[in-house]
């Protein structure tokens, strides 16, 4: 019986991980929210 529940206890762990790692929607994988992108803007010179 304990087989079985260290088998679904590694498997959970398993899953869990692939997805905190695929759940991310920023560039760098590491989760959390996007980072602003700087954009350049044009100044007039006078």
């Amino acid at each position: 019986m304990s087989d079985l529940f260290f088998a679904v206890l590694a498997l959970g762990v398993v899953a869990l991980v692939l997805w905190l790692s695929f759940d991310s929607d920023d560039d760098n994988g590491g989760g959390g929210l996007m980072q602003p992108a700087l954009i350049p803007i044009r100044v007039r010179q006078r």
